[in-house]
């Protein structure tokens, strides 16, 4: 039983860390996707201030880790 618990302690230590490892390659050698444009005078478009605010709120959630990328509007 032993050994059994331990085989499993080591498989699942050897995951943990092979995927801290390749989430830390990723990071370092990806590139940075480009900033978020509005679109200005369009229908469609979403306010500054609205993007801002998501742009903002992403940011506190992720830690600065997160990029707003795209927005999109939903429709009902």
């Amino acid at each position: 039983m032993a050994v059994g618990m331990s085989t499993v302690f080591l498989i699942l230590t050897l995951v943990v860390l092979g995927g801290k490892v390749m989430i830390f390659i990723i990071n370092k050698y990806a590139p940075q996707p480009a900033p978020l444009t509005a679109q200005l005078g369009s229908s469609g478009s979403i306010s500054l201030s609205k993007i801002a605010a998501i742009s903002a709120v992403v940011k506190t959630i992720t830690q600065g880790r997160g990029q707003v990328t795209e927005i999109k509007k939903q429709k009902d």
